[in-house]
């Protein structure tokens, strides 16, 4: 069986053998796009360089980078989807093109993993009025001895990336399928074979799409590069079910071990706590903290949710699911380092889990009010249960059933409709800025989180470091280990320190400089974050202090050239998120 940590472990190595540096792996919580809710895939993090900044690292990138997708929450329980996953990247920043990416796919594949040449088909873009056929990357696939009869052309709906919003990098991409039947493959590729699975795709960045719908080649041509851990390990160890590869089997185990019930019988009901589960302990560990609002919102969703399908399980509230599961994650995903915010981690999901069993109970009752004398339940009082209580709607209609009551499913299913359109409506809403939002109001807001950092360390003292930060254009919002609530002087202390240093005109600089010298130099750094070898540092100088700088922290940026720029700032707002943990949000005007 080929492990999570062996195919890891190649990918990097090899990549690293072509002259990739490996990178580390970004927060789910973008820090600097308040265009998404969280980092959907490797290339997110990079969106600075895939525009033109350079990395301090280089123009050629590898890594592993934990991503998080909500879109289809709802299609969690089959064999294949999964809300947190682990995608392999790399990535030329205007380095090499098509030919060479391709072929390092290709060797990969075939010399690393060993996969037959003859297991293996590719789809390439068709061309339409916007780009031409893609030929060129046909023709590198046929050097490699891949048969014209395994190359499929097809449209934009399958073989173009992006814009991710309105606007920006997109162009056409190759995807590489696998043959995972133990049958013969045949001779021509059918992307309609539901055995051909594709585990990689090679996206070319060659064009910006305008407000206009044109498409404008780019001065910087990019290779930005997926694959999927989980859907790799299942295609590599002949399995048909991604919860039977080595990163679910150690979860799947616990929750048989915990129900008394084996997996075959219960598959669906497994999958969702085990994918719910996994997902909640890498939100919690990069800072998300259960609300009714953005990532908050989606975290306490997954919590309840797993917890209401370990009822369906008969698993007792005794058994304190989300910490025995919440600790074979840490275990299993150690390259993380989730073992230092375990404490954390648990601490957050078992207070969810705490508040949702009262919460349970009260749902149960409000079940039994309903269905008392009666015959049938409407679709409004099924989908009150759904979103007041957390009920899906198999939880309510197996409860229905034991009482031989019927539930009006096609009106249910027209309230469901209307959550759905209006989720809908405000998910896009997210997104339609584009890929991340670098505009002016974003800029300053992301200086003045420096500026912030660096007065809470002096009002506060030198202890006190940074836990998670998240902008938009509207607000900052910066999180911050404290052991009490501030008071109205020590935030009156801190929002004057700040407008001292903002009405100072003081400059902001950058330099890309290694890690290890970043430190020496005491430039600040995120509590638990991984960081590359060699990194970006802005510094707010300052002759007035003896060092003769103000702030120094570690940063992709963007950032104003001058803290004049920045505007009066004004803290509207300080709180607890968890133990030890305080959240300040603030604007500038």
């Amino acid at each position: 069986m080929i492990t999570r940590e062996n195919l890891i472990k190649s990918y990097l190595e090899f990549f690293k053998s072509k002259d990739h540096k490996i990178i580390p792996s970004a927060s789910l919580v973008p820090e600097n796009d308040p265009t998404v809710l969280f980092t959907t895939a490797g290339m997110h993090p990079l969106v600075p360089y895939l525009l033109g900044q350079s990395h301090p690292l280089g123009t050629r990138l590898v890594n592993v980078q934990k991503c998080l997708r909500t879109g289809d929450i709802n299609q969690i329980g089959n064999s294949t989807h999964h809300t947190f996953f682990e995608m392999l990247g790399n990535w030329s920043l205007g380095d090499y093109w098509k030919k060479e990416s391709i072929k390092y796919s290709f060797e990969f594949l075939t010399k690393i993993l060993k996969i037959p040449k003859d297991k293996l088909a590719v789809s390439v873009f068709e061309g339409d009025i916007n780009s031409p056929k893609d030929t060129e990357s046909a023709q590198a696939w046929q050097k490699l001895g891949m048969p014209k009869s395994r190359i499929a052309f097809l449209g934009k709906e399958d073989n173009w990336w992006g814009p991710a919003g309105q606007t920006g990098p997109c162009g056409p991409d190759t995807e590489i399928f696998f043959w995972s039947s133990n049958k013969k493959a045949p001779s021509t590729f059918n992307p309609k074979d539901k055995n051909w699975v594709e585990i990689w795709n090679n996206v070319f960045m060659e064009y910006e799409k305008t407000k206009e719908s044109k498409y404008l080649p780019l001065k910087q041509k990019n290779v930005d590069t997926g694959m999927g851990v989980e859907r790799t390990l299942a295609v590599l160890n002949n399995l048909q079910d991604n919860y039977e590869s080595p990163s679910f089997t150690p979860l799947i185990e616990v929750i048989e071990e915990i129900s008394g019930k084996d997996y075959s019988e219960c598959k669906r009901e497994m999958r969702i706590i085990a994918d719910h589960i996994r997902a909640a302990v890498f939100l919690a560990a990069d800072g998300v903290i259960p609300s009714n609002i953005e990532q908050g919102y989606v975290l306490r969703r997954l919590i309840r949710r797993a917890i209401v399908y370990s009822k369906k399980l008969n698993i007792p509230s005794n058994k304190s699911l989300t910490k025995i599961l919440s600790e074979t994650c840490i275990d299993i995903y150690s390259n993380y380092g989730l073992d230092k915010k375990r404490r954390v981690i648990e601490q957050v999901l078992s207070e969810e889990e705490n508040k949702f069993e009262k919460t349970l109970s009260i749902g149960l009752r409000e079940f039994e009010k309903l269905s008392k004398n009666s015959s049938r339940i409407e679709g409004k009082e099924a989908f009150l249960l759904f979103q007041s209580y957390g009920f899906p709607i198999e939880l309510t209609e197996e409860l229905a059933n034991e009482k031989n009551i019927k539930i009006d499913k096609e009106s249910f299913n027209e309230e469901y409709k209307k959550h759905q359109d209006l989720s809908k409506s405000l998910s896009s809403g997210m997104f339609k800025s584009g890929l991340a939002d670098n505009s002016e109001q974003t800029t300053r807001l992301h200086t003045a989180t420096h500026l912030l950092n660096e007065a809470l360390r002096k009002v506060l003292g030198p202890e006190v470091k940074q836990r998670g930060s998240n902008i938009t254009p509207e607000r900052l919002r910066f999180d911050f280990n404290f052991p009490r609530k501030l008071t109205e002087e020590e935030i009156k202390h801190v929002e004057s320190l700040i407008n001292e240093k903002i009405s100072q005109n003081l400059k902001v600089v950058r330099e890309e400089i290694s890690y290890k010298e970043a430190l020496k130099q005491e430039a600040q750094a995120e509590f638990g974050h991984k960081y590359p070898e060699k990194v970006s540092v802005y510094t707010i100088l300052d002759d007035r202090e003896k060092k003769k700088w103000f702030s120094k922290e570690i940063c992709t940026g963007p950032h104003v050239q001058n803290t004049s720029q920045i505007g009066k700032f004004k803290i509207i707002k300080e709180e607890s998120v968890a133990a030890g943990i305080r959240r300040i949000k603030a604007i500038v005007s």
